[in-house]
């Protein structure tokens, strides 16, 4: 592969290293592939951690995903990776050092920092009931109140339990509902996984950065900071060590203003067949300068813009056909009527509608099949 991409094999790369033209067999090679599934409590459709591997795979068991992540012999754990995120139970150490930043008071939200500081008897009361009484939820704590109405309605137990997991003492057993329902992490976690010492915190960082690199196959810094949410500072020294090693190689890609890393062992395919309706949280999207940047296609979600300000709907996902992202469509899961609702379809400039009609009408069928539902229908 040259110094010198074309948009278009820069993009072939990039699906490619996402798993679009090889599809991974099941949710735990997906995760190893693409490092993290994101969780999302946003139910319009399905929640947002199942489309990945249907984008991938198509219909598929969901159970499949719920077994490699809570199951009794779950090959997958909750984390802070992008955002919340189901990821390998291999990368467990490779976190240690956003779990210690936690325990000494930085590396989460500031509410909760100041809890710790100024409540620590309420955290150690909190895993204490949770050691004693086994896996809890949040409104299942003794004393628990209600909400106190500021940042996300939390309670100071409710701070006390996202502490506790983001340093570690803590983690997701399972989900009810979606809630999580804590454990302690001795009781979580297979002992040969927190047996596993792990690296210095540079090296940390530096394996999770080849792995987002990996991940995205073609990537400025920028992104490759981005992926597991690091600092351009720390990124920066990451790469460095890693084109050291022969692991990044710097590449020019066509309309990039900024210099690219290839990861080693790429994939170039020569087409990324197939069509795929994507998350807005799927991997290949979380970041919407890199998908303009690739895909010249512009995108927000808009669950969270005012209804009179919003361009194509609600929960709207991207549409790939073959290496091009080619419209977005704005769906919903209508489970009382048992059909799927179409509620807006928009193309992008110069897509024609029957190129792309037929790949879509299959993939909407499938994913109404998929959700237990009876039909499409316009709405």
């Amino acid at each position: 592969m040259s110094d010198s991409l074309s948009i278009g094999e820069a993009r072939r790369i990039a699906l490619a290293a996402q798993g679009f033209d090889r599809p991974p067999p099941d949710p735990t090679a997906l995760a190893k592939q693409v490092g993290a599934i994101q969780l999302d409590s946003v139910n319009v459709l399905v929640r947002a951690h199942y489309l990945p591997l249907f984008a991938r795979l198509g219909p598929y068991p969901r159970d499949a995903l719920d077994r490699a992540a809570w199951g009794a012999r779950h090959t997958l754990f909750e984390y802070w990776g992008h955002e919340a995120s189901l990821l390998p139970l291999q990368l467990w150490p490779l976190f240690e050092f956003r779990r210690q930043r936690a325990r000494t008071g930085s590396g989460t939200y500031r509410s909760i920092r100041r809890l710790a500081v100024e409540k620590p008897q309420l955290i150690a009361s909190v895993e204490r009931e949770i050691r004693e009484r086994g896996p809890l939820g949040a409104g299942e704590l003794t004393g628990q109140p209600r909400g106190s109405g500021g940042w996300w309605g939390w309670s100071e137990h409710k701070m006390a339990l996202e502490y506790l997991f983001w340093s570690g003492r803590l983690t997701t057993a399972y989900r009810r509902n979606f809630e999580r329902v804590y454990d302690l992490t001795e009781r979580v976690i297979p002992e040969k996984v927190r047996a596993l010492a792990p690296p210095d915190e540079q090296t940390q960082r530096r394996r999770l950065l080849a792995i987002a690199a990996s991940a995205m196959g073609v990537a400025t810094a920028r992104d490759l900071a981005l992926y597991f949410r690091f600092s351009q500072a720390d990124a920066k020294a990451a790469i460095a060590e890693l084109a050291g090693e022969g692991a990044l190689r710097e590449v020019r890609v066509e309309g990039w203003k900024q210099p690219a890393w290839l990861a080693r062992g790429a994939r170039l395919p020569a087409e990324v067949p197939g069509a795929s309706i994507l998350a807005p949280f799927d991997s290949l999207v979380w970041d919407r300068a890199r998908v303009e940047r690739l895909f010249g296609f512009h995108y927000r979600i808009s669950i969270y813009t005012p209804k009179h300000l919003r361009v194509h709907g609600y929960y709207v996902l991207p549409v790939r056909v073959g290496e091009r992202l080619v419209a977005r469509v704005d769906l919903k899961s209508d489970r009382a009527a048992r059909a799927l609702l179409m509620r807006g379809l928009h193309f992008e400039k110069g897509v024609k509608r029957g190129e792309v009609m037929p790949a879509l009408n299959q993939k909407l069928r499938e994913l109404a099949t998929w959700l237990g539902l009876e039909r499409v229908r316009r709405g």
